[in-house]
C-alpha cells in the first residue's frame, strides 16, 4: 500500500456552479503541476460539473496525476429511477472513482449497510473505484462501541471481491475541526488493516485506507505521515484550490519523512 500514490480526494459536495467548477478546475491544476508522482487527485465535483471537470483535464493531458470521481451512485445499472445516475453514467461521463456511504448519504437519506454494497457492486460493475465511507458517532464511541460499529459497517457494506478504496470517517469529527489523536488514528487504521484481512477473501489485500474529517492543511503533514495510511479523503478544504494543494504537497513520501511537528506529533 505504501508503494502506491497516496490519495488525496476532495468532495465538492453541493458546491460549484459552470463557471465556480471552471474556474476551481483550473486553479487545482495550475498548482498541481508540481506535485510529485507520488501523490494522486482525484475531484468528486457535483454530478452536473463532472463533464466539464473531466473534459478540462483531458485537455490539459494530466494523465493519472488527477481523475475525477463522482459522489455516489444507483445500485442498478439503468431503469425507471427518477432523478438517479448509475455508474455506468459517471464513466461515461469521465469519472473513475465513486464516494459511496458517506455519513450524509447515510443519515440524510437512510442508506444501508445493504445498499451501500449493492452500489459497490455496480461501481466495480461499470469500471469505477469504490471509495467506501465508514465511522462512528460520537454516542458509539462514547459507549465503546466503535470499534464494533467499524466492523458491522465494513461487513455489510464491502464485497466479498472488493477492489476499491476505504474512508473511515469518525462523524463526530466531520466538520467539527476536531480530529483524533495521532495514536487513536493508529489505532483505528491498525483495525480496520485486521478487519479488511479476514473479511475479503483474497491472498493480496491492496485497499488503502484513508482518512476524512476536518482535514485541513495544518494536520495534514502529520496525519499522512503515519505508514499505514493511504491518504484523506477532504471536503470543505477542496472548494479552494492552494489549501487542498497544500494538503497534496504534504501527503509525498518525501514530506512525509521529514521529522514532525504539531498536534499529532508523538
Amino acid at each position: 500500500m505504501n508503494e502506491s500514490p497516496k490519495l488525496i480526494i476532495g468532495n465538492w459536495k453541493m458546491n460549484g456552479l459552470r463557471a465556480s467548477a471552471h474556474q476551481l478546475t483550473c486553479d487545482v491544476l495550475q498548482r498541481a503541476r508540481a506535485l510529485p508522482n507520488d501523490v494522486r487527485l482525484v475531484i468528486c465535483p457535483p454530478f452536473t460539473q463532472i463533464e466539464r471537470t473531466s473534459r478540462i483535464l483531458r485537455a490539459r493531458n494530466v494523465g493519472e496525476t488527477i481523475l475525477v470521481g463522482g459522489q455516489d451512485c444507483h445500485m442498478s445499472h439503468n431503469g425507471a429511477h427518477t432523478g438517479d445516475i448509475s455508474a455506468e453514467m459517471l464513466a461515461d461521463l469521465g469519472a473513475r472513482y465513486v464516494i459511496l456511504g458517506h455519513s450524509e448519504r447515510r443519515q440524510a437519506h437512510g442508506e444501508t449497510d445493504a445498499l451501500i454494497r449493492l452500489k459497490v457492486r455496480a461501481a466495480m460493475d461499470a469500471g469505477l473505484r469504490p471509495v467506501v465511507c465508514i465511522g462512528e458517532t460520537m454516542h458509539e464511541r462514547q459507549e465503546g462501541r466503535a470499534a464494533s460499529v467499524l466492523a458491522s459497517q465494513i461487513d455489510g457494506s464491502l464485497t466479498s471481491d472488493f477492489e476499491g478504496v476505504l474512508a473511515y470517517e469518525p462523524i463526530w469529527a466531520i466538520g467539527s475541526g476536531v480530529t483524533p489523536s495521532r495514536d487513536e488514528l493508529e489505532r483505528t487504521l491498525y483495525l480496520l488493516s485486521g478487519l479488511l484481512r479476514s473479511r475479503l477473501k483474497k491472498d493480496d489485500i491492496r485497499v488503502p485506507i484513508l482518512y476524512g474529517g476536518s482535514v485541513t492543511p495544518d494536520q495534514a503533514h502529520a496525519i499522512l505521515s503515519i505508514r499505514s495510511i493511504g491518504g484523506v479523503l477532504v471536503g470543505n478544504a477542496s472548494l479552494d484550490a492552494l489549501r487542498f494543494t497544500q494538503i497534496a504537497e504534504a501527503a509525498s513520501l518525501q514530506l512525509s519523512s521529514q521529522p514532525l511537528s504539531g498536534p499529532y506529533n508523538s
